[in-house]
Formats: structure tokens, sequence, C-alpha cells
């Protein structure tokens, strides 16, 4: 019988719309790479981008809504967030539509978090909580990565596109810093104030 938390989410549940969403946009990344590297088909790549993002704000919303929590999806969904926008940020470094330094800050950001999750780790902590400023900052990103594709584009809007969607990507670089700047805060303060837990073994 699966256990259900306080909040009577089933946790441990795997067929969940939320989670199929997350699944979908996952197979959409070798498919967006496809598109935008091989065929160079920026109008179908950018609708891949468009619909990734609407998927991603569906899936939290939906969670909550049909009381589909699970963790698996506390997972997934990160996963595949950053799974996406490092994939994109590579794309478009390699297609020449944004400078390297750009994707560098950003992957560059995530992996310093990446290691301090073992200061979590070693005092039986959870991870820190999210920063929902961040991720304001990361859908300021991914709205921002179609507009400039847009902007590639021949079309009567393209000029529009590479203003809005830079205007977007500058307001997202500095705030993912900051919250980046944040959570290091965080961790910080943690491993000053918590000492690790002794693991003994047999």
């Amino acid at each position: 019988m699966p256990q259900i938390e306080r909040s009577g989410i089933f946790a441990d549940r795997i067929v969940t719309v939320p989670n199929a969403l997350s699944v979908l946009r996952l197979v959409g990344v070798p498919v967006f790479l496809w598109l935008l590297l091989v065929e160079r088909a920026d109008g179908w790549a950018f609708a891949l981008l468009v619909l990734s993002g609407v998927t991603d704000f569906l899936d939290g919303k939906l969670a909550r809504l049909l009381d589909q929590s699970s963790r698996l999806g506390a997972l997934l969904d990160p996963f595949v967030d950053r799974l996406y926008l490092v994939t994109t940020l590579a794309a478009f470094v390699i297609r020449g539509l944004m400078p390297w330094w750009v994707a560098v800050v950003l992957i560059g950001r995530d992996v310093i978090l990446a290691l301090l999750l073992p200061i979590y780790k070693r005092r039986d902590l959870p991870p820190p909580e999210v920063i929902y400023l961040g991720k304001a900052a990361t859908f300021a990103l991914m709205s921002a990565l179609p507009w400039l594709l847009a902007g590639q584009m021949d079309w009567a809007a393209a000029g529009f596109g590479r203003a809005f969607g830079g205007a977007l990507l500058v307001w997202g670089v500095a705030v993912y810093v900051w919250t980046g700047i944040l959570y290091v805060g965080k961790a910080i303060a943690v491993a000053r104030a918590i000492p690790p837990v002794p693991h003994h073994t047999r």
C-alpha cells in the first residue's frame, strides 16, 4: 500500500499527469537539438521551446490542482528544467545565437550549487528550500530563449524578438546569479551553525 503524506498526496505515485508532462519535455530535448543544429528548422525549434515552457508551467499547476505531487515529480521536474536550459544554451552557443560567456555563467552557477549539496547531506538535512525568485529567473531565461531564436527568423517581428529576448536574458541572468549567491550564503550559514553528523560504520 503506498505511503500517504500528511497532505493526503500519494508521495510515491509515478503515473501522474505532471510526471507525463515532464517526460514529454525530456523526450523533447534531443528533438529540439536535432531541429536546431541538424535541420536548422528554427520555426519548429521555436515552437518546441514554447511548448516546453507551457508544459513546465502546467505541470506544477496541475500537480497542486489534481493533488498529484510526488517524489518522482519533485526530482524529475527540476532535472528536466536544468537539462533543457543547459542543452539549449549549448545549442545557442554552437549556432552563434548567444555569447559563450553567458552559457558559462549560467551553467557554472548550477555546478557550484551542486557542489554545495554535500554540506546538507553530511548534516542529514534536506536540500535548501526553493527560492521562488530563482524560479522566476528560470522562467525569464526559458522565455528569453524562444524570443532570441525568433529574432533570427525571417518575419516581421524579428527585431522585436531580438530586443525583447535580449532584455529578458539580461534580467534572467542577473537574478539567476543573485539567487545563486543567496543559495551559497545559505550553505555557508548551515556549515557554520550545524556540525556534520558522524556516521558510524560497522
